[in-house]
């Protein structure tokens, strides 16, 4: 049957681990880590089946380049300079579909969060399960821009940062990255043509009493159990196959045990929901006081405007009037007449739209021009009169 896994760890300097180290092993290569000169050489791993770097807009990098800018953008001591995600392939599917499928979520990971992604596809151990197809995915935590990394990623952001934003907490989100590879496995296998599905929920999500989840084993575990010695995680599995009456037996025991913790983890839950509330409503308040000042300064400004609009329109009346006045006096008659003309031309003109005002202003002062040239003309034809 399909197997569902998908784990997320961070490679931190605190716990004495490094993006080069970890590159250079799931990759099966020599890295050289420039900021401590030491040589991560792999190169005699065998079992890699597909390995490739992708990036956010679609550009090259070596390997060695980028763990390097990975190493050298963490400046403090237990900085987390890549984070690791490990996914299970279903082995129904063949290698060439298993690969597109490692692909296509280290793809959706680096377009996503704006990432690098280093995929490293490893075959099944030869002394474990043979159904064992898995995928190491190493990321950036940093955004890859440019052939340069830059800002933290959204995933790497604190949930305090993540709520600055508008984002949902990092425990969320991979709550829904995990949703979203069951998704994309089940997809595959559909198209595979293949029954198999598989689910990120838990037995209990699932309604399944009868049967307790696995410990992944890691590593480490994995090879002590091979040798025949027995390891702490693989008691818990172990302990998993016995009967399901005394399965339930033990967790009722565990049940009472983590009752008082639970209550306190509700006592804390209740008073962090207490202070977000207080937070929240003080946000609230802040914010709807800077709407209050904007709102008022966009009636100050509007009014502003009106006032302006106003005594623009004022000055283009009173130019027009001057200038109808000039042209009716051209045309004779007594000041009444020319008057009642004036005030006839203006409202004609006000009725107007802007560009037709314009036009109508400029044929006015055109035709006033023409009418004082033509006087000129004819007062420099007349000469100077002689006495005698």
């Amino acid at each position: 049957m399909a197997i569902y896994h998908l784990s997320v760890k961070p490679v931190q300097r605190s716990k004495g681990r490094s993006a080069t180290a970890a590159a250079a092993y799931r990759a099966g290569e020599k890295v050289t880590d420039e900021r401590t000169g030491e040589e991560h050489d792999y190169g005699r791993k065998k079992g890699i089946l597909y390995k490739e770097i992708i990036t956010p807009d679609g550009s090259d990098i070596t390997r060695e380049k980028l763990w390097n800018m990975a190493e050298a953008a963490e400046k403090r001591k237990d900085g987390t300079t890549a984070r690791e995600y490990e996914i299970a392939l279903p082995s129904e599917l063949p290698e060439k579909e298993r690969i597109e499928l490692a692909r296509e979520f280290a793809g959706k990971l680096a377009r996503v969060q704006g990432v690098a992604v280093d995929i490293c596809i490893h075959a099944p151990s030869r002394d474990g399960d043979s159904r064992n197809h898995h995928a190491h995915l190493l990321a950036t935590t940093r955004r890859y821009e440019g052939g340069t990394l830059g800002k933290k990623s959204d995933f790497d952001l604190s949930d305090r940062d993540r709520k600055k934003k508008g984002l949902d907490s990092r425990k969320e989100e991979l709550h829904a990255l995990r949703a979203e590879w069951a998704y994309m496995v089940n997809a595959a296998l559909d198209k595979a043509q293949i029954t198999e599905r598989v689910t990120h929920k838990s037995l209990a999500a699932q309604g399944i009493e009868d049967r307790a989840p696995s410990v992944h084993l890691g590593p480490t575990a994995t090879a002590l159990e091979r040798r025949g010695q027995q390891t702490e995680r693989g008691d818990l599995n172990r302990a998993a196959a016995v009967p399901s009456q005394e399965r339930a037996e033990l967790a009722t025991l565990e049940r009472m045990q983590n009752g008082i913790s639970a209550a306190r983890q509700q006592a804390r839950a209740g008073w962090r929901q207490m202070q977000a509330a207080a937070v929240e409503a003080e946000r609230q308040r802040k914010r709807q006081e800077v709407e209050r000042q904007r709102q008022r300064e966009e009636a100050e400004r509007r009014q502003k405007e009106a006032e302006r609009q106003r005594l623009e329109e004022e000055k283009q009346r009173t130019e027009a009037r001057s200038l109808f006045a000039r042209y009716v006096r051209g045309l004779g008659g007594t000041a009444e007449q020319q008057a009642a003309q004036v005030q006839r031309m203006l409202t004609a003109w006000e009725q107007q739209t802007a560009q037709e005002r314009a036009e109508i202003l400029a044929e006015i002062r055109q035709s006033i021009e023409q009418r004082e040239r033509a006087q000129n003309e004819r007062q420099r034809s007349r000469g100077p009169r002689m006495g005698r």
